[in-house]
């Protein structure tokens, strides 16, 4: 997470997946387990990204928002992580503004992706979507901070199974909202 983050684009995935029994860490890129959204909430990270280990990570996250997407694209160490991981095939996942860090690398050319209208320019080599989530492979993409809930169950279906994911949903009281 960087400064600027989206709230519920970081927040709601960490609700999703710590309900759903996936171990999730939240890492802070300031220099201090501290770190202020767009709309000036200041969360405290589990650990900092010179303490963070992303080796057995199954999933590196990236949250959107303005600056927080920027900052994150600025930012070399998590640019070298997540090439790092997709180079390994394991997951890669970026909401609203920040699958700009994954079009820079070149980790979206021939694949679908989506993002928060507006920064389709960034998706480099991409073929965009406009839906509320995108599954290309091992990477995620999601559109924005309405997209936050759905774009969280797929990643948990993917790290432990539909059924986990669709009875956290259920039980958010989500689908139930869905069939209205």
């Amino acid at each position: 997470m960087a400064d600027g983050f989206e709230d519920i684009e970081a927040l709601i995935p960490l609700d999703v997946m710590r309900r759903g029994g996936v171990e999730f860490t939240t890492v802070s890129i300031t220099g201090s387990r501290d770190v202020t959204s767009a709309h000036g909430v200041t969360v405290k990270a589990d650990t900092t990204f010179d303490k963070a280990c992303f080796d057995d990570a199954d999933l590196l996250m990236l949250p959107g928002g303005m600056p927080g997407a920027e900052n994150l694209n600025n930012h070399d160490g998590v640019k070298k992580a997540i090439l790092a991981q997709a180079g390994k095939g394991k997951l890669v996942a970026a909401i609203c503004a920040a699958p700009m860090v994954l079009g820079g690398l070149g980790l979206l050319k021939g694949r679908r992706a989506t993002c928060y209208p507006g920064f389709e320019l960034y998706l480099e080599g991409a073929e965009y979507t406009g839906d509320l989530y995108t599954v290309d492979g091992n990477i995620v993409t999601g559109e924005g901070p309405a997209a936050a809930l759905p774009y969280a169950y797929t990643l948990l279906s993917i790290l432990k199974d539909a059924d986990t994911a669709d009875g956290i949903a259920n039980g958010m009281r989500y689908l139930h909202l869905m069939e209205r």
